[in-house]
């Protein structure tokens, strides 16, 4: 019976990897589509999020038929309930990056009021965060899990770098309003993407020592 047990959390584990290979796809492609305003791009990626959406419900499905069919000791618990936690943002994290793909293929259409430096920063830095808390989730690596958590604040920081830069192009002629505004939402969706790769990183701590500690 626990070798069947344990067959299914492998799967179950291995599914959540799937399902965060996915969102990083997504959000690397929101990336290029946005550096390089490439339409097509943008819209291919809004087409994966129905991909998305369906492995978050079989990942659902197998704890829930591991909750209801078998009986988990605690550390089990512990996974099964962490990863139903670590879904729901990772579901969120290609929602957003879905958000961002829908407003480049509106930016499409004229040419960029600045370099987008910082805020391609900061979008690199949320992917490698949403990275890495996956990598610690495999590795059950606490470490790397605590590294995700703590490069949230210069993610922050960029955010108001940023928004500062493009509320000062907003002061200095009106006419870049409309775009600035976009470029700013686009940035809090990768802030918000941050946010959500600390969740899955807090999951990861909670599913190995029991403790969850939200910052």
């Amino acid at each position: 019976m626990r070798n069947n047990f344990d067959s299914q959390l492998e799967h179950l584990n291995s599914s959540l990897v799937e399902m965060g290979a996915m969102v990083e796809e997504v959000i690397g492609s929101a990336i290029k589509a946005l550096i390089n305003q490439d339409v097509d791009q943008a819209k291919e990626n809004l087409r994966f999020d129905s991909v998305i959406n369906h492995k978050e419900r079989d990942i659902e499905q197998q704890c829930f038929k591991l909750l209801l069919l078998q009986q988990p000791v605690a550390s089990d618990l512990r996974l099964i309930s962490s990863v139903l936690k670590m879904i729901t943002d990772l579901e969120r994290i290609g929602d957003q990056a879905q958000d961002i793909s829908e407003l480049v293929i509106l930016l499409s259409r004229c040419v960029y009021i600045k370099r987008l430096d910082h805020l391609e920063l900061m979008a690199k830095k949320t992917s490698e965060m949403v990275t890495r808390s996956i990598d610690a989730f495999v590795k059950h690596d606490m470490l790397l899990a605590q590294s995700v958590i703590d490069s949230d604040d210069a993610v922050d920081a960029l955010f108001n770098q940023v928004r500062g830069e493009l509320i000062e192009l907003i002061k200095k002629n009106v006419d870049n309003g409309e775009q600035a505004v976009d470029l700013i939402m686009i940035a809090k969706y990768f802030e918000r993407i941050g946010d959500h790769a600390v969740n899955v990183a807090e999951w990861v701590i909670f599913s190995i020592t029991g403790k969850h500690e939200e910052n």
